[in-house]
């Protein structure tokens, strides 16, 4: 009834060996119950945004007093400028928000944006990097350190991505050669400040402040796609961590709580460009849903407390110690990726070894772990998961890896 058994890809679990995936039946702090009754530790939390875990009691109280009052309304309200003004206050590059309802649109909209404000086209980003699936996103390099993309999926005409330019992560002297030779009619460089779409690959130092005199120099606007790092690995995300300020920032599914609610903002003069102020057209029945803007509400009022970033730190310095000894640990805050039996660090995207990720994630469902069905993507510990659970997990890696003693 359903296209490969699931509505989103990497839930069919084929790249890590299962012939069928994974059914959650429910969630509670740290762990997750599923279908067929297995317990797990879940090191997913829908993919990053459950800070305080699954079915936090102060979240779902907030969603259900919100239902009480109506599900939709497609129409403003109060609770809207509220989450805005929690983002303002928040993420440094932010004087203007739009919410939306996802990360894809989040992205999408704030590229037209930039290519609408500039009056320009291209669009500089990187390989290894996601920003959702939106056609001009979807483009793959070709030959050469910058390259215009090539189409990365079917249904993706070329002349969509023809204005897309694909360069390698962390690498300064391809995005100065990119910029020297599409220059002219760049819009903006679009990139994740901290990669999580190619396991957790930190920029190197100086990279992000190039990207942002590249900008300056040329024209085009800088925007930062924190939908991982956002209000993860620190408050202000990762613009506030590493003091480099985009023009732009997308946010994703934890400023709605885990609930479907994403958002884009930036500069005001440019935000202004957006209908009905400007001329640039953006529009949504769901966005800023009551349900998820309340939601939101309860986790970004929460996070206020730096005590919330001080023990996501401490816990996740306490897991990505213990997995040291096993491989490569690249950490920033509470994200984070363990590349198995490897010595040098990752910078860029680069084929990982699918067959042994899959054989780890097998025998770690065997001790009761759930990591993320895809090598390419992070660790991301919450409040919800304490020095047992980040034990357990290190010695089952341990068990499974050969290294238990």
């Amino acid at each position: 009834m359903i296209p490969g058994g699931v509505n989103s890809p990497v839930r069919a679990m084929r790249s890590v060996g299962l012939d069928r995936p994974l059914f959650a039946e429910r969630g509670w702090g740290a762990y997750l119950e599923t279908a067929d009754g297995r317990t797990l530790c879940d090191w997913v939390q829908s993919w990053g945004p459950l800070i305080f875990g699954h079915a936090d009691e102060e979240t779902v109280e907030a969603v259900r007093e919100a239902a009480s009052r109506g599900t939709s309304f497609g129409a403003a309200t109060e609770a809207e400028v509220e989450l805005a003004v929690e983002v303002v206050e928040a993420v440094p590059s932010v004087e203007s928000v739009r919410l939306v309802s996802s990360g894809t649109e989040a992205a999408m909209s704030a590229l037209r944006l930039a290519r609408g404000a500039t009056r320009r086209d291209r669009v500089i980003t990187f390989a290894g990097c996601y920003h959702g699936h939106a056609d001009p996103f979807l483009a793959s390099a070709g030959s050469g350190l910058a390259t215009l993309g090539i189409p990365s999926s079917p249904g993706v005409p070329t002349g969509v991505i023809a204005d897309t330019i694909v360069c390698e992560y962390n690498d300064v002297d391809g995005v100065a050669s990119a910029v020297e030779r599409y220059g002219e009619g760049l819009a903006a460089i679009f990139v994740e400040p901290v990669a999580g779409n190619m396991g957790c690959v930190p920029p190197t130092g100086g990279f992000l402040e190039a990207l942002r005199l590249l900008c300056d120099a040329s024209g085009a606007l800088l925007v930062f796609d924190e939908v991982i790092t956002g209000f993860r690995v620190a408050r202000g995300g990762a613009q506030e961590r590493l003091g480099v300020v985009p023009d732009l920032t997308v946010l994703g599914k934890i400023v709605g709580g885990g609930l479907p609610l994403a958002a884009f903002g930036g500069r005001r003069d440019v935000m202004a460009q957006l209908a009905p102020s400007g001329r640039v057209y953006q529009a949504g029945t769901l966005s800023g849903n009551p349900l998820a803007t309340a939601a939101g509400l309860s986790v970004l009022r929460r996070l206020r407390d730096p005590f919330v970033y001080e023990e996501l730190e401490r816990r996740a310095a306490r897991l990505a110690g213990g997995l040291a000894p096993f491989g490569t640990v690249q950490a920033v805050g509470a994200m984070l990726t363990l590349f198995p039996g490897r010595e040098e660090p990752v910078e860029r995207f680069a084929s990982l070894d699918a067959d042994r990720y899959g054989a780890l994630f097998r025998g770690l469902l065997g001790h009761g772990i759930y990591i993320a069905p895809s090598p390419y993507e992070c660790l991301f510990p919450s409040l919800a998961h304490g020095d047992a659970e980040i034990d357990a997990t290190v010695a089952a890696v341990g068990h499974v890896l050969g290294f238990a003693g």
